[in-house]
């Protein structure tokens, strides 16, 4: 069995069904650092498209910012290039739940590389812009001059999480991911095997990401790293 197989193998974790067809891209999300806020629903909703129904747990919504490398990214059958493949990016999502599907969704995307951003951009839809980012394997730093985004965080990687409680998986576990381009809004299928997440303790955080009312500029409710998963995805589908 090789990797893939073996991924597309590991499915007792899903909430819903594996997607038919065949995949088409693979990557790899590595020395992932998250960091999730609860905020307000009306916030959101200033944010998201009423015709994706942001998804809450006891009543509560959240945003996550996940900073990690990203690697070896290709489309299926072609080889990576890492000079386009691999970078550094973070992003900021909240929660979505359309068709029994519990997804991610997008409010921003940041990465190292304008190359990579273009091209990732012009491939998948999803917003892809260029920022100042450089980390280390407990660093991480990032200055967006245009939206005057930044975060600088140095953290301690702690042990692992033996026993996840509700909200680790319900922030983590996420199958699909959703996107509007043009009026038109779309979900990506993706699969991976379950996260293996650890503690984290925060020793420096200094970040401002203001989008709209949503103003990320203090310590967040919770923290995970993980040391990373491997991806597939399928073709995005209309809904």
């Amino acid at each position: 069995m090789n990797e893939i197989e073996n991924i597309l193998f590991n499915i007792k974790h899903r909430p819903f069904e594996i997607p038919k067809g065949k995949w088409i891209y693979y990557q790899e999300w590595n020395k992932a650092l998250f960091l999730h806020w609860k905020v307000p629903i009306e916030i959101l909703r200033e944010l998201v498209s009423e015709k994706l129904n942001i998804d809450t747990l006891e009543g509560n919504a959240y945003v996550s910012l996940v900073a990690f490398t990203m690697e070896k990214i290709r489309p299926r059958n072609l080889p990576s290039l890492s000079f386009i493949s691999d970078f550094a990016e973070i992003n900021l999502r909240t929660y979505i739940e359309n068709d029994n599907k519990k997804g991610v969704y997008f409010l921003n995307i940041e990465a190292e590389k304008s190359l990579s951003a273009f091209i990732a951009r012009q491939l998948s839809g999803l917003p892809y812009e260029k920022s100042n980012i450089s980390r280390t394997e407990t660093k991480f730093k990032s200055e967006n001059l245009n939206k005057d985004f930044f975060l600088d965080t140095d953290f301690e990687i702690k042990e692992i999480v033996t026993k996840k409680k509700e909200l680790d998986k319900w922030l983590t576990e996420r199958y699909c991911l959703y996107l509007e381009e043009d009026k038109t809004f779309y979900r990506y299928d993706i699969h991976h095997k379950e996260w293996e997440i650890k503690n984290v303790e925060l020793k420096k955080l200094k970040l401002k990401y203001i989008l709209g009312n949503l103003n990320l500029v203090s310590k967040p409710n919770l923290a995970h790293y993980s040391n990373g998963v491997k991806v597939v995805a399928w073709k995005r589908e209309k809904i």
